[in-house]
């Protein structure tokens, strides 16, 4: 009887992480930036997806956050192609970064640029910035924070919305302190969480008073000032 019970509380155990791990915020109408255009070469590869815009020298490589779908950030990641940056969006096991840490490494390796830098959006931003990677030229933070000492070239962008609800703003406060002399933030007036992506509202986010297309261009245009002046 008691070995009945235990096999029946690990069928349920395995139950409950099998759907929490395939719960997750799918991607809202983004199939135009996964596509070919005039500005941008939009290519499916084994760790994500590959935007190649007219630059050559910059390459942004990307960690989605946690449970989202990773393909939501291809409105972004297109945006910054065009802008002359290109961008390697990765693709996480069951949509969460802690499950391939060392992605980049393996991107970097494989892709030629003069310039690497990493970005993350919440949770993947944690991970990004917690592999200390020597090319790395400098780290942005999207609604994120490292819990790891930062010394790099660049330094660090952090942009977070106003508006957001899920950023824990204790521990963004509390790890200030990992993060190197060239540092810069930006808080976008009537952004949230959610909005740097295109996967809907988030749980217990805040609400935007600036649409999801304003933020997101308002973060290209910081992420352009971050890396070029």
């Amino acid at each position: 009887m008691k070995k009945k019970i235990i096999i029946i509380f690990i069928f349920l155990i395995l139950l409950l992480s099998f759907i929490y791990l395939n719960t997750y915020y799918k991607a809202i109408d983004v199939d135009k930036y996964l596509k070919n255009n005039n500005d941008v070469e939009a290519l499916k590869i084994k760790e994500g997806y590959y935007f190649d815009g007219d630059g050559e020298k910059d390459v942004i490589i990307f960690y989605p956050g946690a449970k989202v779908e990773y393909i939501s950030y291809a409105p972004l990641m297109n945006k910054l192609a065009k802008e002359g940056i290109d961008t390697i969006l990765l693709e996480m096991p069951f949509n969460i970064a802690f499950f391939d840490m060392k992605a980049a490494n393996r991107v970097i390796d494989k892709y030629k640029y003069d310039n690497y830098y990493i970005m993350g959006h919440s949770l993947g931003g944690v991970v990004a910035t917690s592999i200390n990677i020597d090319k790395v030229k400098g780290y942005i933070l999207l609604a994120s924070y490292s819990t790891n000492k930062i010394e790099n070239e660049r330094g660090v962008l952090s942009i977070y919305g106003d508006k957001d609800k899920v950023l824990n703003m204790k521990e963004y406060n509390k790890n200030r302190v990992n993060l190197p002399f060239k540092y810069k933030e930006v808080v976008i007036k009537g952004g949230n969480h959610a909005n740097f992506g295109d996967y809907g509202r988030q749980k217990k986010d805040g609400k935007a008073s600036i649409s999801r297309d304003k933020q997101q261009s308002i973060t290209v245009k910081e992420i352009k000032e971050f890396l070029y002046n």
